[in-house]
């Protein structure tokens, strides 16, 4: 058993003591203000909630900046973005000496800051082409199991260089599949013409259909208001009835739509039960995140990249998305903000997301902070992350100051 006392959550006002049993919730009531006789956690006020769940992280890739150098990044990061496809291209050099070993190793770095940080889920990418073969999705389902105790790892069969654009791909996705990676990627704005796009999304919809599993797409990732691919994937999934069972990462190109056709395209969103995923701290081009929320669509932020050729720093902290994300949707929606790195981005990966209720899963974080506004404001790493009822990570920080008070904080 354990108690966790002393809590803020939020929604409710005073403090409050969560009892944990067998893994589960078994009371959520108002603190006593006594210390519990179970074994105890005090959360010191601050504020208690869902761990976190990273819907978008390209996890073959991370710490591979050194490797690739400065080019794709800066073709990323020019202000249209218009030389998307260029970042692509470059950063595939890495892949022509990858291995399974060089993979694990960076990734799992990668997942440890993910315990640390209370990300209790992410959403990961690995590379299928002829280059990388099987490397990446063999290495990030290696490490799937090493921390299936700390880290929900969703392995996504990824064809970041096109389907029909790398002959043979095809197929290596499908063994990714046969493999046991759970969810089957796309990128079909990639491909040299809008026929193949479509032929993309309708394959690999179909794929995922066949095996049961889930699609994971990046869609409209450019500066071109030209691009229509989340709209292919949202009627493909009606056509092929896998209503609710994908999510689209970016649709950077929704920022340039006319209003009458982002209408229209947030309407098929929300009947193909698509979730969307912005990453707005990578590329200078974001989806409309709010309007899409406000009109119903469930959109999550993702941290997308660590070190590597899109993105040159990350700590995999959500925190520090949500937090940067905040200086460019606004400071008034905080809350939202911050369901996207937790309730929200399980739903849009198709994650059951219990909440902090009796009888669900014992999963939490204690912040470093009271209100919402107070751990975006310091994104530290939680004081304690709680996973099935056992404390898994606790982090603590002091600064001394010895010249002037003789005191610390």
């Amino acid at each position: 058993m354990l108690t966790v006392h002393n809590a803020a959550l939020r929604g409710r006002s005073g403090r409050w003591s969560l009892t944990i049993d067998r893994g589960r919730f078994t009371s959520i009531e108002p603190d006593p203000g006594t210390t519990p006789a179970t074994p105890a956690l005090d959360a010191g006020g601050n504020l208690v909630t869902e761990p976190f769940v990273d819907a978008h992280l390209h996890l073959c890739k991370v710490h591979t900046l050194d490797l690739v150098g400065e080019g794709p990044l800066t073709a990323y990061t020019r202000g249209t973005m218009g030389a998307a496809m260029d970042a692509i291209d470059g950063a595939a050099a890495v892949k022509s000496h990858q291995t399974e070993e060089a993979v694990t190793g960076r990734a799992r770095s990668a997942l440890v800051e993910s315990v640390r940080h209370g990300v209790r889920a992410v959403q990961a990418f690995a590379d299928v082409d002829p280059v990388a073969g099987l490397t990446g999705v063999k290495a990030l389902l290696a490490l799937k199991a090493e921390f299936a105790a700390f880290v929900d790892v969703r392995v996504v069969a990824f064809p970041q260089d096109g389907l029909l654009k790398v002959p043979g791909t095809e197929r290596l996705i499908e063994e990714a599949v046969d493999l046991g990676a759970d969810v089957v990627g796309g990128i079909p704005w990639i491909e040299l013409t809008d026929a193949d796009a479509t032929e993309h999304v309708r394959r690999m919809v179909a794929l995922a259909r066949r095996t049961g599993r889930r699609v994971a797409m990046l869609v409209d990732d450019a500066g071109d208001p030209g691009l229509r691919t989340t709209e292919t994937l949202a009627a493909e999934l009606i056509a092929q009835g896998m209503t609710g069972r994908a999510s689209a990462q970016h649709a950077r190109a929704m920022a340039l739509y006319p209003e009458p056709y982002l209408r229209r395209l947030t309407e098929l969103c929300k009947r193909a039960g698509l979730g969307l995923v912005s990453d707005p701290h990578t590329g200078p081009l974001h989806l409309p995140v709010l309007p899409l929320t406000d009109a119903g669509v469930p959109v999550a932020l993702g941290q997308d990249d660590i070190e590597d050729a899109y993105y040159p720093f990350g700590r995999h902290n959500l925190l520090e998305v949500a937090f940067l994300a905040a200086h460019l949707l606004g400071p008034s929606r905080l809350d939202d903000l911050y369901d996207m790195i937790t309730t929200t981005a399980a739903r849009v990966i198709g994650r059951d997301s219990e909440g902090l209720k009796v009888g669900a899963a014992a999963d939490l974080v204690v912040l470093d902070g009271a209100t919402v506004r107070q751990a975006l404001t310091r994104h530290h790493p939680p004081r304690h992350v709680v996973v099935g009822g056992e404390v898994v990570a606790s982090t603590k920080s002091e600064t001394h100051f010895p010249a002037f008070t003789g005191k610390s904080a």
